[in-house]
């Protein structure tokens, strides 16, 4: 008996019509800021706290599914803040797939950024040093905190963390896997654990 299939393209189609519609509907339910034509190929994780900003630029892409990036994600895209005042901001034309941006003071990503599979950039440490203070409900004002800037055409590789204090020049490159805990200069390449630069551009 012959089975019937629907066609490859419209299947794709299919889905990625219900992944933007979900997408859509979860940013809007947070309450994020879109420009034109953000696209959510599967739906990405928004978590706002109240008084803070979250703001997608035109044409952002947020990857969540597998099916559409080659090394895959493990989870999908989070995007959240985790304090009042808190700011996370992408810029035009950036693409992320699978991975975590958190803040609790302010996280800026730049135009035109490709951010690799499962990269996780924060600008806090989440918890207090102190062990007491640790395991109480998280006091923002006693843990350790600082904005993270990351430049335009800024291309960060897979699995890399950005931690808190960063700044990232414009074009620079971040190897995948490094751990970021110093500033990277405008177009050259970083990497390792600590990351440091290995090259200019």
């Amino acid at each position: 008996m012959k089975r019937l299939r629907w066609p490859a393209r419209i299947g794709d189609k299919l889905l990625q019509l219900t992944a933007q519609s979900a997408g859509a509907a979860l940013a809007w339910t947070a309450g994020a800021d879109l420009g034109s034509g953000v696209r959510f190929l599967g739906p990405a994780l928004l978590s706002r706290f109240e008084e803070s900003q979250i703001e997608l630029g035109d044409r952002v892409v947020l990857c969540s599914w597998s099916r559409w990036t080659a090394l895959g994600v493990a989870h999908p895209v989070v995007l959240r803040t985790l304090a009042r005042r808190a700011v996370l901001r992408i810029g035009r034309d950036t693409g992320i797939s699978g991975g975590s941006v958190c803040a609790a003071v302010r996280v800026d990503i730049g135009e035109r950024c490709q951010i690799g599979a499962d990269v996780l950039i924060s600008d806090t440490d989440f918890h207090a040093l102190d062990p007491i203070v640790r395991r109480e409900a998280t006091d923002w004002s006693r843990v350790a905190s600082a904005p993270v800037r990351i430049g335009n055409d800024v291309f960060i590789g897979s699995r890399a963390i950005v931690l808190k204090g960063v700044e990232i020049g414009d074009g620079a490159v971040i190897g995948a896997g490094s751990v970021v805990t110093r500033s990277v200069r405008s177009r050259c390449v970083a990497a390792g654990n600590p990351a440091r630069v290995v090259r200019e551009l």
